[in-house]
């Protein structure tokens, strides 16, 4: 019975790993064994990445809402304390769009989390 020989199957893998490596400087980008390494540590930095992207775009609404909340003469803690005592569920994404672009119902909310801790 004849030998078959796996070079396709080499190649085809090879050639998956290369692509993957395209416009990476140097041999990361010609050779199969450093490209290897290259694309393994790639696909691993754009994974942390994604959710630190997560926790930097959280951190960057917090800063938001902190800063419209102290020109309403509140706190962020004190400020999400009053709207938890009335109840209003806002998340963070949406409160941090009103703080930038609607002042005036930011206010209002800043206003009732205000007469809720009082």
């Amino acid at each position: 019975m004849a030998r078959i020989k796996g070079g396709l199957n080499a190649k085809k893998k090879h050639n998956r790993v290369l692509k993957l490596a395209k416009g990476y400087r140097g041999a990361r980008s010609k050779q199969y064994r450093v490209a290897k390494q290259s694309v393994m540590r790639a696909l691993a930095t754009s994974y942390a990445g994604r959710k630190e992207r997560k926790r930097q775009f959280r951190q960057l609404w917090i800063a938001r809402i902190n800063a419209a909340a102290r020109l309403n003469g509140l706190s962020y803690s004190r400020f999400m304390y009053g709207l938890k005592l009335a109840e209003v569920d806002i998340n963070r994404k949406m409160l941090s769009e009103l703080a930038v672009n609607d002042a005036e119902g930011f206010t209002a909310l800043a206003d009732l989390a205000k007469s809720k801790i009082a």
